[in-house]
């Protein structure tokens, strides 16, 4: 792919993927080392995230239809290189958590995924998105479970912090994008 097509999206709207049970297995190491590497970038470019999740949840057994997928976002990102995300040195240091579930989002075994961020200053650091293990009832269990992970990871990246001596007295924890 020296002079790929560029795609305006990193995922067609109606994509729809399963498993492929019948389709030609293609070879793993290759998808596995392009997912590998569109997995790091996700870091700078978090809006793949989502297309990029999708293709690695089939790198156990990856058929050729699962291919074009990945294509598309590699044509996607010669399409956009001017976007990315830039983290300041100077910045004050405040730190803001976010999540948001959708229930029953997977259509291939209706589980839900949640996902959180958070804001270093202006500076987005790890994210998690995680389809849940279970079958949530409710969407305001959904959203206790969402709730908890973005906490856990709260205090995981306060302890981080105060090992490079930076403490932080209050974190902004926002559900839904909104104040709880």
């Amino acid at each position: 792919m020296d002079k790929p097509k560029e795609a305006s999206t990193q995922m067609v709207s109606s994509c729809y993927r399963d498993k492929d049970e019948k389709g030609k297995v293609i070879e793993v190491t290759k998808y596995h080392g392009i997912i590998g590497s569109l997995l790091y970038f996700t870091s700078s470019r978090p809006d793949i995230m989502f297309s990029v999740c999708m293709c690695a949840r089939y790198q156990s057994l990856p058929k050729d239809s699962h291919f074009p997928a990945v294509k598309r976002i590699m044509k996607y990102l010669k399409g956009s290189i001017q976007m990315g995300l830039w983290y300041p040195r100077d910045a004050s240091l405040s730190l803001i958590g976010y999540s948001d579930s959708d229930f029953a989002g997977c259509k291939l075994d209706h589980k839900s995924t949640s996902g959180t961020c958070h804001l270093l200053s202006s500076s987005l650091v790890p994210r998690h998105r995680k389809k849940q293990a279970c079958v949530a009832l409710s969407t305001d269990k959904l959203e206790y479970i969402a709730a908890s992970v973005r906490c856990t990871q709260n205090l995981w990246m306060k302890q981080q912090l105060s090992n490079f001596g930076i403490k932080l007295d209050k974190i902004l924890i926002k559900c839904d994008n909104i104040m709880p």
